[in-house]
């Protein structure tokens, strides 16, 4: 049995009072359930009447009630196979790449022993914290046509190639993004296979790779099947990766989107936003029922013995293995680390040599730049102040939503999938929802109520960050020992006290983890920060990316390495405090 640790107990004895007011015991014992009602309140507001006000103008147009949006989504040849099939295909393709991409990954990381192997594994949550913006410039300085790729053709007398613009390009990017979740999920599942289960195949005569088909692969298949599912509504939902790589020419349903909110053509918007949603919503449901049935299913009773990856001996059969392992390494380099380097190395570079002129330029731009251009300072600005407000609102938000969805109580499920919808609803709906619901102004009792700026923009940022961070907190809270609680309240402590004297100490570390990822998503968040961000009060380190991508590719790399160093900064606390629990692998 575990000991009951005396400390938080001994502190509710401490801390006890001796007499408390009325008042003061009925806010006490009711303050979980009002700040559950302010957070569900905060909710409604900033996330469910913008999603509910794009429904709404799917179907009203002029003040009348009608169906012809819809209808013309639904029935039209241009976007059933032009942009929702395309979305679909390229999703399915990208599914597909990170998939073979990722389980190579999986196998290493779970069946072998080597230096440097907890790094790499830590190193599978980077795309959860890196901004896709910034991955999309990585993939332009490598494959554009003055890239890394072609200047090594070049200097081979090889021709060289053109991959921006293409689907192959979008591909690999989002193999790049996505891979390390496949990877991520299915090597927790890989280590808890169950090695008595293949023994007992191998003594009844099975080959290695008849028991490997016939028990690992099963047990395999669910985490292989979750990683892919998450993959493909992740890349359905993609859009500065295709906006960069694609542009309009191959536009997906996200890109379709924002190009109809710059034409101001707000009902196609919104009706071809309220599609892509109930698909994303659709998806996410299957997804959450599939990963409800798995859950608790893992072997792990007795798990495989990890392998040198260079052993003493060399057989023909280690000598393939072993050569497997150096080709995958070397796709590695080329998807994962090449990109990286490209955006540093292009930042640095420029006429044949070394240089800091595009570090230079973003000084000159500050100093000099008119107040409608894109300046560094701002965005580097509004980028941290908008992570501090989303910090402030996302995390309580989390960790009350934690506490709620660990207590045991009718519709805690219901409750669990209605906090957990941001997941499934992209961040140009959020925005085109926010943009017309709470920007252009609501009426409420004769008064418009109208959200601007950056209030606008750190709510859009933290209806995306707080299921990260109820996410983080949620796994520790659920493994407390029950009886640390019960003890308190057997003293006299109430819920409330209980929660924060002796359970929240204990997560704390889930806590800063949560922080940690709400405040590297909103600092790469883009998708809604487009559609929001107003002049220079509210343009942002990714959105500053974008604009100089749309002119010099020099600059946006400079940028982009600034952006680089500063979720680097969240991805070492997160790291540091989160271990397995946070991010979209944790789910």
């Amino acid at each position: 049995m575990r000991a009951v640790p005396p400390d938080p107990v001994a502190r509710i004895r401490r801390r006890l009072p001796g007499t408390v007011s009325a008042a003061g015991s009925w806010v006490e014992r009711h303050a979980l359930g009002l700040v559950a009602a302010a957070t569900a309140a905060i909710l409604l507001v900033v996330f469910y009447f913008p999603v509910a006000t794009v429904f709404v103008e799917a179907v009203v147009v002029d003040g009348r009630v009608t169906a012809a949006p819809l209808v013309d989504v639904l029935t039209s040849e241009f976007y059933l196979v032009d942009i929702l099939w395309f979305t679909a295909y390229q999703a399915l393709l990208s599914t597909v790449a990170s998939v073979v991409l990722g389980l190579p990954a999986a196998w290493i990381l779970a069946r072998f022993e080597f230096p440097g192997r907890e790094a790499l594994r830590s190193l599978t949550i980077l795309p959860f914290v890196m901004p896709s913006i910034m991955v999309a410039i990585g993939f332009v300085a490598t494959f554009g046509r003055n890239g890394t790729l072609n200047t090594v053709l070049r200097a081979l007398g090889l021709p060289t190639v053109e991959l921006l613009f293409t689907l192959p390009a979008i591909v690999i990017a989002h193999a790049f993004y996505n891979a390390p979740l496949v990877a991520r999920v299915t090597t927790a599942a890989w280590e808890s296979v169950d090695a008595s289960a293949i023994e007992t195949a191998r003594s009844l005569g099975a080959s290695p790779t008849r028991a490997f088909y016939d028990v690992v692969v099963p047990q395999l298949r669910p985490a292989v099947a979750i990683g892919a599912t998450l993959t493909f509504v992740f890349t359905f939902a993609s859009f500065p990766i295709v906006l960069a790589l694609g542009g309009f020419q191959l536009a997906t349903v996200e890109v379709f989107i924002y190009s109809r909110i710059q034409s101001l053509a707000y009902s196609e918007a919104a009706a071809l936003a309220a599609v892509e949603t109930v698909i994303s919503l659709g998806l996410t449901y299957l997804y959450l029922r599939y990963e409800g049935r798995q859950r608790g299913d893992s072997q792990g009773a007795n798990p495989e013995s990890r392998r040198r990856l260079w052993p003493s001996s060399w057989t023909l059969r280690e000598v393939g293995i072993r050569t497997v392992i150096v080709g995958y390494g070397v796709v590695i380099l080329a998807v994962f680390v090449v990109p990286v380097a490209s955006m540093v190395l292009t930042s640095v570079t420029g006429g044949g040599g070394l240089t800091l002129e595009h570090y230079l330029f973003l000084v000159e731009r500050q100093q000099t730049g008119a107040s409608y251009q894109v300046r560094p300072l701002p965005a580097v600005r509004n980028s941290l102040l908008f992570g501090a407000g989303t910090l402030l609102v996302a995390v309580p938000m989390g960790v009350v939503l934690a506490v709620l969805t660990t207590r045991r109580f009718r519709g805690r499920a219901a409750i669990d999938a209605l906090t957990m919808a941001p997941l499934a609803v992209s961040g140009i709906v959020v925005g085109l929802g926010l943009l017309r619901g709470l920007v252009f102004g609501v009426e409420v009792l004769g008064t418009r109520i109208r959200v601007t700026g950056a209030v606008a923009v750190v709510a859009a940022h933290a209806v995306g960050a707080y299921p990260f961070v109820t996410r983080s907190v949620a796994p520790l809270l659920g493994n407390l020992d029950a009886r640390l609680v019960e003890s308190a309240r057997s003293l006299g402590a109430t819920r409330v006290r209980a929660l924060v004297d002796i359970e929240l100490p204990l997560v704390a570390a889930g806590v800063v983890a949560g922080a940690a990822f709400a405040f590297a998503i909103s600092i790469g968040e883009f998708d809604s920060t487009i559609v929001l961000a107003e002049g220079s009060s509210s343009y942002t380190m990714p959105v500053a990316v974008e604009r100089y991508l749309g002119r010099r590719l020099g600059p946006a790399t400079a940028m982009g390495c600034l952006l680089l160093a500063v979720t680097s900064l969240s991805f070492v606390v997160i790291e540091r405090f989160g271990g397995r629990y946070g991010g979209r692998g944790g789910f």
